[in-house]
């Protein structure tokens, strides 16, 4: 004897497409017809695939008032299609291990080793290679601190002498060869130096410092500053600009 059909809410939509939320699992397009009813189950058909399933009343839920895009029909558990049959979805909990804890299960932890080796540097050997490991540091130290105080009071020693200001020389942006030599004299020696751009440097030697000028030609160099036995700057003067002098010696080449 046949099941009678009881008239699911579903019927009353007739062949209008509908979409199951939650979806199924393992069905790619979720778009589904009413087919028939009995009273336990649904069925349905994927209006894509043709495929039909047999869904338990009692997993049907609400179904939505407004159907646009599609209507909703509510799945009240997540149901899965494996092996040709629709079942509930199980979902698998991986449980962690659980570490040691000290409340319970302590006396399952292994005792500490007994006995002088695997007590870290209790034993005699390994005391012994602390210890020069410990000194070979110390030493190492030691020594870095004493070349650093040597190199620094040799380095104190070549310093001979101070930065001279401007106004100790008396020189000027203005002033010319014969301007330094009415200053200061005649100098012990002189040499020239061409920069590229036709620049023109002239070093006008001293027992102290070196006085250099600068120009584009010879016959108007002008002082520039002054550099001390190292070749280091000690004297510089404002160009026009604003700028200073001192950059422009310390990249000029020892000549």
């Amino acid at each position: 004897m046949s099941e009678p059909s009881i008239p699911p809410p579903l019927e009353q939509f007739g062949a209008r497409p509908f979409s199951f939320y939650p979806p199924i699992l393992n069905v790619e397009h979720n778009e589904w017809a009413y087919e028939q009813a009995t009273w336990a189950e649904i069925k349905v058909r994927n209006t894509k695939s043709g495929l039909e399933l047999w869904v338990p009343r009692r997993y049907l839920g609400e179904i939505s008032q407004v159907d646009e895009p599609v209507m909703i029909v509510g799945l009240g558990r997540q149901l899965e299609y494996k092996s040709g049959l629709l079942i509930q979805h199980e979902r698998r909990v991986l449980s962690m291990p659980r570490g040691p804890s000290r409340a319970a299960g302590s006396e399952d932890l292994p005792p500490p080793p007994r006995g002088g080796a695997g007590r870290g540097m209790e034993s005699p050997a390994e005391r012994r290679i602390g210890k020069l490991i410990l000194g070979a540091l110390v030493v190492g130290i030691l020594g870095c601190v004493l070349i650093v105080s040597i190199f620094r009071g040799r380095a104190g020693d070549r310093v001979e002498y101070h930065g001279i200001i401007q106004a100790s020389l008396g020189l000027t942006a203005g002033d010319d060869t014969f301007a330094v030599v009415r200053r200061l004299g005649q100098p012990a020696g002189e040499a020239w130096y061409s920069e590229v751009g036709a620049l023109q440097y002239r070093a006008m030697r001293y027992p102290d410092y070196t006085i250099i000028l600068m120009g584009t030609e010879r016959d108007k160099v002008r002082y520039i500053g002054a550099m001390n036995k190292e070749w280091k700057p000690i004297d510089a003067v404002q160009l026009p600009d604003g700028r200073s002098t001192a950059s422009m010696l310390r990249a000029l080449r020892r000549f």
